[in-house]
């Protein structure tokens, strides 16, 4: 089944990044095709790191949560120590994504043009709209992307922006709530109050979002292998090369505008 669109608009993408940043870099195939160096060395490192991180939080946190798996020995805990284990597991890999997201907040601004996103623009929020309509089979004027369209921005802006936060800000307060007098515990006293005043509505918060998290996974991985079947322009195989396939007429239609 196509998806309408209306063909008097020109497939170009206008101005939803900093204007500072960076152009991608073009290798010209043939007379009509080029190769974007879209996502950058450091863009695909956070990309791994993150799904990474994002798995294991997921599958230790449900299992602290909830503990699917026991010793198979009734015995001391002290001797298998499986909780134990999950938990530093699962402390350890917060920092890493703590890490790994402030680097990528620096990205944004140090990276190319497809490593950005300027959600202050009402160009952003118009386009975001259209590609909406795109998807719910409606008639519109959305754009090509090389890169991240408006609404997968506005997606990243939600959960690996706002939710990241989120998890990380209520992570910490549950990590050293046992501590409430060392320099950790009231540096995280405050979290308390801004989501529900006591333990269990940060940990339910924390709980919430972690659920976000793993529905806006398989949305993710969804809509990557529909784009890369749809467009034939190497969207998979771009997170691992950096590399898409566009035609040239687009690619630098796209610099044209900007």
């Amino acid at each position: 089944m196509s998806i309408p669109t209306n063909p008097k608009i020109e497939q170009k993408q206008t101005q939803v990044v900093w204007k500072r940043s960076r152009k991608a870099k073009n290798i010209e195939l043939n007379d009509e095709m080029v190769k974007v160096y879209v996502w950058e060395l450091p863009v695909r490192i956070f990309h791994w790191i993150n799904a990474f991180s994002i798995i294991v939080l997921m599958i230790t946190g449900v299992f602290i949560g909830r503990p699917f798996v026991s010793a198979s020995i009734q015995e001391e805990a002290y001797y298998s120590f499986l909780m134990g284990w999950a938990r530093y597991i699962h402390f350890f890999v917060a920092f890493l994504f703590t890490i790994n997201l402030a680097v990528r907040w620096y990205w944004v601004y140090k990276g190319n043009e497809h490593a950005t996103s300027n959600p202050f623009r009402f160009s952003f929020w118009k386009e975001a709209f259209e590609t909406i309509k795109y998807y719910l089979f409606m008639k519109n004027n959305k754009k090509h992307y090389i890169g991240h369209n408006p609404l997968a921005q506005l997606s990243y802006w939600i959960f690996i922006g706002l939710g990241s936060i989120i998890m990380m800000l209520t992570g910490y307060y549950l990590l050293f709530e046992p501590q409430p007098e060392s320099i950790y515990g009231k540096m995280f006293m405050w979290v308390a109050h801004l989501f529900g005043g006591d333990s269990y509505s940060v940990r339910s918060w924390h709980h919430l979002v972690a659920w976000g998290f793993m529905i806006f996974t398989v949305v993710h991985v969804y809509m990557a292998f529909r784009e890369d079947y749809l467009q034939r322009n190497g969207t998979m195989s771009s997170i691992f090369t950096g590399y898409k396939i566009e035609r040239k007429k687009e690619a630098l239609g796209e610099h044209d505008e900007k």
